[in-house]
């Protein structure tokens, strides 16, 4: 993982929708929490400009991320971001506690590539449909990776790629075949090649007028008395 995030935090006392909003409009702070692992939820405030620098980064959210709490590291993965609906602001964040030696589940995005070369597209003329855009694998924090990459090289045109066509990393597995049950029911389709839609549209003529009816001709002669 070429990335690394650290992010400083402190601890947070005061809780209620009066305390957050008061960080969020006087303090530029956020409130977020940190939880699991052996240790209770501890309740940590988060500096704006420096979440929301980092969440731009899409690594950010598959990656062990260093949370330093009043001086205590904490190693921590990002389990859910409330945004707000209308603005560029984030309103709360979880964080959740990893150990090096503990396996976790964490949706990392899908990076389609070589599309530009699928066979389904450059020789056959099919279009690319992507079904999902990340999934969720299981894995030791160590082995984490960013993305998961799916070459569309050699995909043709009428073919899916489904999630158990997917080349995973050393120590990665996918969380969707670890539930029991019918594999085939969880090997969910990631992407397809198919022939374009064309729409055949029926050419019609103008209506045709219609036909003038027949003079009638009427005699010159009004006829004799």
């Amino acid at each position: 993982m070429s990335n690394k995030f650290s992010l400083n935090a402190q601890a947070r006392d005061v809780l209620g929708k009066g305390s957050s909003r008061r960080l969020r409009r006087l303090e530029g702070n956020i409130p977020a929490i940190v939880y699991g692992g052996d240790k209770a939820p501890q309740n940590i405030t988060l500096a704006h400009k420096d979440i929301i620098k980092a969440a731009d980064n899409e690594a950010f959210f598959a990656h062990i991320i260093d949370l330093n709490i009043d001086g205590n590291g904490e190693s921590v993965i990002v389990k859910d971001m409330q945004r707000h609906p209308a603005k560029p602001v984030i309103m709360h964040v979880d964080f959740l506690r990893v150990r090096k030696d503990v396996a976790i589940n964490v949706s990392v995005p899908l990076h389609f590539i070589n599309e530009e070369e699928c066979k389904g597209i450059k020789l056959q003329g099919g279009v690319v449909s992507h079904n999902i855009s990340e999934v969720e694998i299981s894995c030791l924090p160590g082995d984490l990776p960013e993305s998961i990459d799916v070459d569309m090289t050699d995909v043709e045109i009428d073919q899916i790629v489904h999630l158990s066509d997917l080349v995973l990393p050393k120590g990665v597995t996918l969380a969707a075949f670890s539930h029991g049950g019918d594999e085939h029911e969880h090997d969910l389709p990631v992407a397809a090649i198919h022939a374009p839609k064309v729409v055949e549209e029926e050419e019609e003529g103008a209506p045709e007028a219609p036909e003038a009816p027949e003079a009638t001709s009427q005699s010159d002669d009004a006829g004799e008395e």
